[in-house]
């Protein structure tokens, strides 16, 4: 069974066609970072424009690398939310257009749940019951999965999301954009010396990164970032995000009793994060290829799948839910 995965949610264009929900067949994506990164950030009327500049041909040159036509094809999944109103509306409406007039299923996919499926495009398959943590410029997610569709929020952000404060630090730092790639390299050469804050949250699985980024502005107002200084800063915000995000994931894999714990989302490319989740915990680990972290289309494709397979398809009318909950 073959579907064809569409994203659009913010500033990636992709298309992938994934067969039986686990093998890529093809996966193709535009990205729009050296046009966000002159502004410091995406620019939703900026993304959105793109978007219907790129939809088509990465479509096209989908279905071109699968080798497939529409006659192989056996549902259409794209991104309903969460994400950027305009950008949704792009995907969503192409899909929607092809899934009519081809007479496919259309699958309306949350971002969050296509994540979490990034996990089974790899070489070993999930096992339930299992947690993942879902990392994004948006979300700082704990989610218990017991099985497909079935999902327990257990901790989220109170504030600002692991990949928005990347995003912020490296701005304070004058990393540039994107934050976490601009962070992960500058720590490169740096040590974790400097002491900042941990915002552990007791007797909750919730997580809160607002108060590091605040310090990293008051330190900048009051002179104390020196340029000769930022590998170690980098090196030092990383970790102490890092150990936050582990700490607290390892906590609840433990409370939970899980078979398996699951890396999702942009932020879980971090090497560090990957590299000290894998050595902490006490159960597997599975963590996407960094090139399915960040948004693609191969995993709204491989959640379609699981979708279809227990009835669970979208009507022709759907709608874009840019504040869309996984649970």
């Amino acid at each position: 069974m073959k579907i064809l995965g569409i994203e659009s949610s913010c500033d990636e264009t992709a298309a992938a066609v994934v067969e039986d929900g686990t093998r890529i067949l093809s996966s193709v994506i535009a990205s729009q970072v050296e046009i966000h990164a002159r502004y410091g950030g995406v620019v939703p009327e900026v993304a959105s424009r793109q978007h219907i500049l790129s939809i088509i041909p990465v479509i096209q040159k989908a279905m071109e690398d699968a080798y497939a036509g529409w006659e192989d094809i056996d549902g259409i999944a794209v991104t309903i939310g969460p994400g950027l109103a305009g950008s949704l509306l792009v995907g969503a409406s192409t899909a929607k257009a092809i899934a009519g007039v081809k007479g496919l299923p259309l699958i309306g996919v949350n971002h969050l749940e296509a994540h979490i499926y990034a996990n089974w495009l790899a070489e070993e398959e999930p096992v339930f019951p299992l947690l993942c943590l879902i990392v994004s410029g948006g979300h700082s997610d704990l989610v218990l999965m017991k099985g497909h569709g079935d999902y327990i929020m257990l901790g989220r952000t109170r504030d600002d999301a692991a990949g928005e404060a990347f995003d912020k630090a490296a701005r304070i730092m004058g990393l540039g954009y994107p934050g976490g790639p601009a962070i992960d390299k500058a720590s490169e050469n740096g040590k974790p010396c400097i002491d900042l804050p941990h915002s552990w949250i007791k007797g909750t699985n919730d997580f809160s990164f607002s108060g590091i980024k605040t310090y990293l502005q008051k330190m900048n107002e009051d002179g104390k970032i020196n340029k000769e200084d930022i590998a170690d800063l980098a090196a030092s915000f990383q970790n102490a995000v890092v150990d936050v995000l582990v700490g607290k994931t390892i906590e609840a894999a433990l409370q939970y009793d899980v078979r398996q714990i699951l890396l999702s989302g942009g932020v879980s490319a971090n090497r560090m994060l990957r590299r000290r989740i894998v050595e902490k915990s006490h159960v597997p680990v599975l963590i996407p290829k960094p090139v399915f972290c960040t948004d693609n289309a191969a995993m709204v494709a491989s959640c379609g799948y699981f979708h279809l397979i227990t009835g669970r398809i979208s009507n022709l009318d759907v709608d874009v839910v840019p504040g869309l909950k996984l649970v």
